[in-house]
């Protein structure tokens, strides 16, 4: 088992840490970009596995919701760039995600470490799930995400946000 980096346990109200990633077209998506509006930020394991296509076929099919509020979505994984260009033609996925091959995003929002499955432990990606404000500040978060229902609940969240504001 690899060594875990220090585990982050971010709390709501706390500022978001700051990303910049390569997106799925070879872009850069850097987090203080999109201030002014929520974003939802999820973290996921890998491209192509069950729960990771189920997760991201749910905000895909809930997209428009977020997009009308005004809010964006954005799933992230060790994944490069080529792998997110392929998963998001095949299943037509309308958000960005992002390439984080260095856990860069992945170990500053406490989505990277120790992990129990089936009673092992291993070293990877927590699934996990952040709603950041317009601000830049947390407002919601999820870990170690059962995919069942998740979207649903995080887009009635960010509904809840911007509905406050």
């Amino acid at each position: 088992m690899t060594e875990p980096s220090p585990v982050v346990r971010l709390e709501i109200g706390e500022d978001a840490p700051d990303f910049t990633l390569t997106d799925q077209n070879g872009n850069s998506i850097t987090l203080s970009d999109l201030h002014g509006k929520p974003v939802v930020v999820y973290f996921y394991p890998r491209n192509f596995t069950p729960g990771c296509t189920r997760e991201a076929q749910s905000f895909a099919d809930l997209y428009s919701e977020f997009n009308k509020i005004g809010a964006e979505v954005i799933g992230i994984s060790p994944d490069n760039q080529p792998s997110h260009l392929k998963f998001t033609a095949k299943y037509e996925l309308p958000f960005l995600l992002g390439a984080d091959e260095e856990r860069t995003a992945l170990i500053s929002y406490g989505a990277w470490g120790i992990k129990k499955r089936f009673g092992k432990e291993s070293v990877g990606v927590i699934r996990s799930t952040f709603i950041v404000d317009s601000a830049g500040k947390i407002y919601k978060l999820w870990r170690s995400v059962k995919v069942d229902g998740h979207v649903e609940r995080v887009l009635a969240q960010v509904t809840k946000l911007v509905e406050a504001q």
